[in-house]
């Protein structure tokens, strides 16, 4: 089985960390079920706060934030080098708040002035099982056309808003994909998006010329695995029905077969928590959602941490028994 994940964020990367268990050579395949053979994550290259976002003004590289976390989640165990890479200073004039990882991403990319190799040489450093493709190699930047119809330039703004998003832009529209990223997703069994930031981290994945026409064509299940909570001002009171309909619009025209949503509620005191950052978890809405011509699957999803999210694992077994059922 070949699985294409896309988008970014810590919603990716956890993903990752448990589909990456179903990654094998041929001497092990028969021992998983279901085993993949090819496990390949497009991440979007958008962000511009905190680490990355200093590196990509002062070096003019992409940012190498969610790539670096990716990478991490991939990594084939969680040895000194793995934890070096996630390791972030906090001290240092200039380098208080860097993480090593984005720092020797810059580093490599300055010396072979290739982001993409940079990528590759440090996903061989870590061992990582699968590979990693920037969604595009352009310099691009998003920009949102509110409800109000003020426009909001940049990343850092956008997350901010509290007025709803209308349409998100990406800066130059033009940018492309790797080809790399193309014909995986043309080979594809399973092509997955989310979870992770809607406006931020998901859909810009979308605005790159080719990827969405390239995931209409393919014939893989394509499955959207719906985020646990709201974000304040990006989704603020969005259903996942909202979230579904906020891709099709950018991707023009629907992509998705199926829907994975959570049904394990969110306890009382996490609830509290967020709701302080008036943020809610997602209501599940499976009318509407149908409507859409999209399949929702409910399973109890929620890793029982202090903050919302995914079970990796029982993620990824669920994602992979979708596809292997599809496929047969």
């Amino acid at each position: 089985m070949k699985i294409v994940s896309i988008g970014g964020g810590t919603g990716l990367s956890a993903l990752l960390r448990g589909v990456k268990f179903h990654l094998a050579g041929p001497a092990r395949r028969a021992q998983l079920k279901p085993a993949i053979s090819r496990l390949t994550a497009v991440v979007t290259v958008t962000d511009e706060g905190g680490s990355s976002g200093r590196l990509r003004r002062e070096f003019q590289i992409l940012p190498p934030g969610d790539i670096r976390n990716c990478m991490v989640a991939l990594a084939e165990d969680e040895k000194l080098f793995t934890r070096l890479f996630n390791y972030r200073f906090t001290n240092g004039r200039g380098l208080a708040g860097h993480s090593f990882g984005n720092l020797f991403l810059a580093a490599l990319t300055e010396l072979t002035h290739d982001f993409a190799k940079a990528v590759r040489v440090s996903s061989e450093v870590l061992a990582i099982r699968g590979e990693i493709f920037p969604s595009t190699l352009s310099d691009v930047r998003l920009k949102a056309v509110l409800q109000d119809g003020r426009i909001l330039a940049g990343e850092s703004h956008i997350t901010k808003t509290r007025v709803p998003i209308r349409r998100l832009q990406i800066v130059p529209s033009r940018c492309r994909p790797l080809p790399e990223t193309l014909s995986a997703i043309e080979n594809a069994d399973l092509i997955t998006l989310g979870p992770g930031s809607l406006y931020t981290s998901v859909i810009p994945n979308l605005l790159v010329r080719g990827i969405p026409e390239q995931i209409a064509r393919s014939k893989a299940l394509k499955v959207y695995v719906a985020n646990l909570m709201t974000q304040p001002g990006e989704t603020r009171r969005y259903t996942a029905a909202d979230h579904l309909r906020a891709l099709n619009d950018h991707a023009n025209g629907k992509l998705f077969d199926r829907v994975v949503l959570n049904t394990l509620p969110i306890s009382p005191a996490m609830r509290k928590r967020y709701l302080v950052q008036e943020a809610e978890p997602v209501v599940i809405n499976l009318h509407e959602i149908r409507a859409l011509g999209v399949e929702p699957v409910c399973a109890e999803l929620l890793d029982k941490h202090r903050v919302a999210r995914h079970d990796s694992l029982r993620l990824a077994q669920l994602l992979l028994d979708l596809a292997a059922e599809a496929r047969s």
